[in-house]
């Protein structure tokens, strides 16, 4: 009912006049069906609600570039190589950064989430496709959040027919770009934060990636018990890159700022995030 067109055109007609629509959540419905139109959470319903008469504009002139979803990469027409992420946590920030008076584009890979409102949104598929997406705009944005999950490798060969199942013996697999490290390398102002879905939460490992990618800040959770990939909320640790000291120093490990976080709704985690974003950008 929510993607009917006369219901598309009413709530567009309604805000144009000025009236605040609350996009419905993504997830069950009333019957065994899954899409959009569930009944937003409670804390999201605060959230924005609170948000009406007391509007933070703190953003205002920043421009954001957030990446969502999972990135697939096809072996025949038929399979690819994929994960599980729902794309839920980008949304969330992409929505909370323009709330907040942000420019935003999300780049948004193979998710059933409907372009958020205020966003400029770009759908794509494959790792490459992100990747230069990516690479294009980065040098224009104050803050990139690469929270979707791209796949770190992808087939060598992409066959045209379907591959027969007596065929399909062995993959044979050639490396993606790591997005987060290839334009973070040549960042100048810009804040990046990064995400890091691990099966523990290894924090020395977090810290790694954290500074292998020269990220700013990176999100670590722990995605074993599979209560984070299509989940309204969110657990994990932020961590915040220090400072390097001199001129041409590396960053150290035991430089980096740990911040808990228990399970919280994905929009709360937004802002969290989107609030040390600010604080990096002095």
């Amino acid at each position: 009912m929510w993607s009917n067109p006369a219901t598309v055109a009413n709530v567009q007609l309604l805000r144009e006049r000025g009236f605040f629509v609350m996009d419905p959540d993504h997830g069950r419905l009333t019957g065994k069906d899954v899409g959009v139109g569930r009944f937003p959470e409670t804390a999201r319903i605060l959230a924005e609600f609170h948000a009406i008469p007391n509007p933070v504009h703190d953003l205002l002139g920043r421009k954001v570039f957030v990446t969502a979803g999972g990135t697939r990469e096809p072996l025949d027409p038929i399979r690819y190589i994929g994960n599980r992420s729902s794309g839920k946590q980008g949304y969330a920030i992409a929505r909370a950064a323009s709330r907040r008076g942000a420019d935003v584009t999300l780049i948004l890979a193979n998710s059933d989430l409907p372009d958020p409102s205020g966003v400029h949104c770009i759908r794509v598929n494959t790792a490459q496709e992100m990747f230069e997406h990516v690479n294009e705009e980065f040098d224009a944005c104050d803050v990139l959040v690469m929270s979707a999950a791209v796949a770190d490798a992808k087939p060598s060969h992409v066959s045209e027919s379907k591959i027969k199942k007596g065929s399909l013996t062995a993959i044979e697999l050639a490396a993606n770009p790591d997005i987060v490290a290839t334009v973070a390398a040549r960042k100048k102002n810009q804040t990046v934060i990064a995400f890091a879905a691990e099966t523990s939460l290894d924090l020395e490992e977090g810290k790694r990636k954290l500074l292998a990618k020269s990220a700013d800040i990176l999100f670590l959770n722990d995605v074993a018990a599979n209560e984070i990939f299509g989940s309204d909320q969110n657990q994990g640790v932020i961590l915040i890159a220090g400072d390097a000291g001199d001129a041409g120093d590396a960053v150290k490990p035991e430089s980096v700022k740990e911040i808990s976080v228990d399970r919280i709704n994905k929009d709360t985690l937004a802002d969290l995030l989107l609030d040390q974003a600010l604080h990096r950008l002095g």
